[in-house]
């Protein structure tokens, strides 16, 4: 899902930021915020063949996106995936520090 906002960076070499190449663009926002908390699949589609489903992901990561579906991954799954890489970065702190 994209955001538009003031902290949004990565600009494309078609001049355009990453939220405007998303794939999401224009899309409902009720279909990456689901109520039950099970991403639909409809988003993931559109997720899985974005261009920016990277930046997507490491914006919703930076800016500590709480809810939605980001960059493919559900609120659960990003805070795994968050919670792994400091996990890692504190390994690799202790070993080479």
């Amino acid at each position: 899902m994209y955001v538009v906002s003031r902290t949004s960076t990565g600009i494309g070499r078609d001049g355009l930021s990453w939220f405007e190449r998303a794939r999401c663009r224009g899309a409902s926002n009720s279909v990456f915020y689901p109520q039950r908390g099970v991403p639909s699949a409809s988003a993931l589609a559109m997720c899985r063949s974005c261009e920016v489903r990277v930046e997507c992901l490491e914006y919703a990561l930076e800016n500590d996106e709480e809810f939605g579906i980001w960059g493919g991954l559900s609120e659960r799954e990003r805070r795994k995936l968050k919670s792994d890489r400091e996990r890692i970065s504190a390994v690799v702190r202790t070993r080479f520090s």
